[in-house]
């Protein structure tokens, strides 16, 4: 591949990623007035659905992403994304079309299973990418991220000016528009003589981490991701709760601060690991990312006053160099014919983790607000989130000494 493709194809990726990202924000700040409307309910019922919905969708790329991960290394990265993002955009046509609330259920589930893009992406990624580049080029992904995490909402809240349903209208072109951009100038990255037969018993969650035990390193690997998706997750579910409820802070402030955070995450996942990574190596960037990572939450835990957190937003950013650096230091190991494997169960861990991270957090959280709490403390859960990436380290820790001390 040509330096001026591999760019072109780098961009393509990128704002695939990208498109995903704002494809789940932009319908943020519509949403519970979309459900209020189908529904005939409260806002407050709105909410119940809403927690459904995310679960329908978390279970959906749970159990989606590793099939699309060995679809693309039986078919190849190119056509899947392809047929992935045409139906992402149907998908935000049809809940944007969608006339009863059990729509919006069908709906988030083909998300899950096209939202699961970012699979066949990052197999995409690994495929191109030099050893020295592969936690940079991941980082670039985890800008993207960022980026569609400020710009998402924003965009949903200004179209949600001209109908609840506009942003989904928005959503969809998107995606459409990205599948054509790529159908002409995307290339396929996985050559033929590397594919693999495809097998529904590596197609799962279970079977595609149990295939992935020959690699024990991996393995432990994704156990490390698995805590430190745990304490991850708490950020987005908590923020507004905590927020409000510690500072009293006003929805505009909670999302100047949001905005602020994925600013922060894009300027570091975007262009600070092109620098750190390198210089460090991905063994210790991913150490000082779960490092900074408690030493944020452990800041939000205590923060004795609004502008503190601000100052935690810092480490909080600079802990992105962790996530790309263990995934770096994971697709070394595993061979070209199985990276879609490897992202896939990856993937489902992620899901997991975003099913059981708010379950767990929301709970930490209602039980020290409580009127009859023992101990008045809204930050518990991001002491918890702090604990958690504490753990991880050792955990990484370990799985690094013994693969040291293992004989070549």
């Amino acid at each position: 591949m040509t330096s001026a493709r591999h760019g072109r194809a780098m961009a393509f990726i990128f704002v695939t990623v990208l498109i995903d990202s704002i494809g789940f924000g932009i319908v943020m700040p519509v949403l519970p007035q979309l459900i209020v409307e189908l529904s005939g309910g409260t806002m407050s019922t709105a909410a119940i659905y809403g927690g459904w919905l995310a679960v329908v969708y978390a279970l959906t790329q749970f159990f989606c992403a590793p099939i699309m991960g060995s679809l693309s290394d039986r078919f190849g990265r190119r056509p899947v994304l392809l047929l992935a993002l045409l139906a992402f955009s149907a998908d935000y046509a049809l809940m944007g079309f969608a006339p009863t609330l059990a729509w919006l259920f069908v709906g988030r589930f083909v998300a899950g299973i096209t939202g699961a893009t970012f699979t066949p992406a990052y197999a995409f990624v690994a495929d191109v990418s030099a050893p020295e580049d592969r936690a940079k080029n991941f980082g670039l992904m985890g800008a993207a991220f960022g980026v569609g995490f400020v710009v998402g909402p924003v965009i949903g809240g200004l179209l949600g000016e001209f109908g609840v349903r506009a942003p989904f209208f928005a959503a969809a072109a998107l995606a459409l528009l990205n599948m054509i951009y790529g159908y002409f100038i995307l290339p396929e990255t996985l050559p033929k003589s590397n594919r693999r037969a495809f097998a529904w018993s590596r197609a799962n969650p279970v079977g595609a981490l149990a295939h992935l035990r020959t690699y024990p390193v991996v393995l432990g690997l994704i156990g490390v991701l698995f805590v430190h998706y745990l304490a991850h997750n708490s950020l987005p579910t908590i923020w507004s709760f905590y927020s409000t409820e510690k500072f009293q802070w006003s929805p505009r402030e909670i999302g100047y601060s949001l905005g602020a955070v994925g600013l922060l995450m894009a300027v570091v996942q975007g262009g600070l690991i092109r620098v750190i990574v390198p210089r460090i190596g991905e063994r210790q960037a991913a150490y000082a990312g779960l490092s900074l990572s408690a030493l944020a939450f452990f800041g939000y835990a205590f923060a004795p006053y609004g502008w503190v957190v601000y100052i935690f937003m810092l480490p909080g950013a600079l802990s992105g160099i962790a996530f790309p650096s263990i995934q770096g230091l994971m697709a070394g190991v595993v061979p070209s014919n199985t990276q879609g494997e490897l992202q896939g169960g990856i993937a489902s861990v992620s899901s997991i983790t975003a099913i059981a991270s708010p379950f767990l957090m929301t709970q930490l959280f209602g039980y020290f607000t409580a009127p009859g709490a023992p101990v008045y403390f809204p930050g518990a859960a991001y002491l918890a989130a702090g604990l958690l990436d504490v753990v991880a380290a050792l955990l990484l820790l370990r799985i690094i000494r013994l693969k040291a001390a293992k004989p070549a």
